[in-house]
């Protein structure tokens, strides 16, 4: 939904629905969206943050069933503007882990899945309306041995690949005037994790690689390809995985400016924050109280601050918290999305204080028109924090609205 002069659109993303299949895809929006459509903007059209698998991106093109989804989408005033195309299958009711990251931008398989989400969406999105598709941070670290990874090829093959999807975005545009855009999602222990590899990889890779290529396959200058990537490939910054990396959001707004990327999409989210107290008791009534998060679906990085300011990475919070009775760590943040309205979970905090602060550098600087609230662990979290769905998802509205609701910024 439209939030203000400022063409803000605001949404969530529907990967908190289980469900891979169109059939199943298309049965959670039915179930969900109008309802919430009715609550929070029923005058208003109301916009829908899709989760597509391959799968079910797939089984879109096939035959008239996009035709169809348009249809219901007009039918209820409903509309498209982003899509979350970062996993590929399974997402739900199984162990995901590192796999989120697979097929990543080196393989044929992601630029085919892109490729078909950039047919999809432009084809929903209403017109004068930009449309953001979030991806993969190229890849994964852990599947890198160290001293390979500044030569690694998947840098190289990536930008190729993002290259493809470019030259597809480009051709939209100058055929359709739809301006569609690929942002590639920062996290930590992705390839590029955090504001100085995400400048460090566009200039040193993205740009003259795929520039090249662009060049080539359009007929225009090298200069003329790069400002074509700079338009069409972003940034998706997750306030939650840039709170985890401590990186203050106006450095990493002026980091990004300075290099000519544009942030595309926000994904608001909230991850946990934990200072680690001194007495050894209170450690240990610490890991009890975390224990519940370290579940088995999904990753849940940890990244631990020093007292001298150093930042130590753990893979995840399972194999983490066996060191947290004896770390010299003073605090830890931890890759899980709780719900954005909370801030306290009992001795554990989180990092709501970030979103509200790249919501304030919102409406100062308006350096994004895409908002996707992002809370897809319901079904993983405790159970003393889990909230009716429906409600909840209302809630994060509500507080979103709430933070954005100034003299400036009203609900239109």
């Amino acid at each position: 939904m439209k939030i203000g002069n400022n063409n803000l659109h605001l949404t969530y993303c529907t990967n908190i629905h289980p469900g891979e299949e169109w059939e199943k895809v298309f049965a959670n929006l039915q179930q969900y969206i109008p309802p919430l459509k009715t609550k929070l903007a029923p005058e208003q059209p109301f916009g829908i943050g899709l989760r597509l698998a391959e799968v079910a991106a797939r089984e879109l093109l096939k035959g008239n069933t996009l035709t169809e989804f348009k249809s219901w989408l007009t039918e209820n005033n409903l509309y498209v503007f982003t899509l979350n195309g970062f996993p590929y299958g399974q997402f739900h009711q199984q162990v995901v882990k590192d796999q989120v990251y697979s097929p990543d931008w080196s393989k044929q398989e992601r630029l085919d899945y892109t490729l078909q989400l950039t047919q999809i969406l432009a084809e929903l999105l209403p017109p004068g309306m930009e449309g953001s598709i979030s991806t993969v941070p190229l890849s994964y670290k852990p599947w890198f041995k160290r001293n390979q990874l500044l030569q690694a090829p998947v840098f190289i093959d990536a930008s190729q690949n993002i290259a493809q999807v470019v030259e597809y975005m480009v051709r939209i545009r100058w055929e359709q005037g739809k301006i569609l855009h690929l942002d590639l999602e920062p996290e930590p222990d992705g390839l590029i994790e955090n504001a100085a590899e995400v400048v460090d990889y566009f200039q040193l890779y993205l740009l003259p690689v795929a520039g090249v290529y662009l060049s080539r396959q359009l007929g225009i200058t090298q200069e003329a390809a790069e400002s074509y990537i700079l338009d069409h490939v972003r940034i998706c910054y997750d306030t939650c995985h840039f709170a985890l990396e401590y990186e203050d959001p106006m450095s990493v707004i002026l980091q990004f400016q300075a290099a000519g990327i544009r942030i595309g999409k926000i994904q608001i989210s909230a991850a946990l924050q934990v200072k680690i107290p001194q007495d050894v008791q209170k450690r240990h009534l610490l890991i009890k109280r975390l224990r519940p998060f370290a579940e088995s679906t999904y990753l849940h990085q940890v990244i631990a601050r020093t007292s001298h300011n150093k930042l130590v990475h753990y893979r995840d919070l399972e194999t983490a918290l066996p060191s947290l009775a004896n770390t010299i760590d003073e605090e830890w943040r931890i890759h899980f999305h709780v719900p954005i309205f909370i801030h306290d979970y009992q001795l554990l905090k989180s990092t709501q204080s970030d979103i509200e602060n790249v919501l304030e550098l919102l409406q100062s600087h308006h350096f994004c028109d895409h908002l996707e609230i992002e809370t897809y662990t319901w079904e993983v979290l405790p159970d003393d924090i889990k909230l009716d769905l429906p409600a909840s998802i209302q809630r994060e509205f509500a507080w979103v609205i709430n933070k954005l609701s100034t003299r400036e910024l009203v609900l239109s």
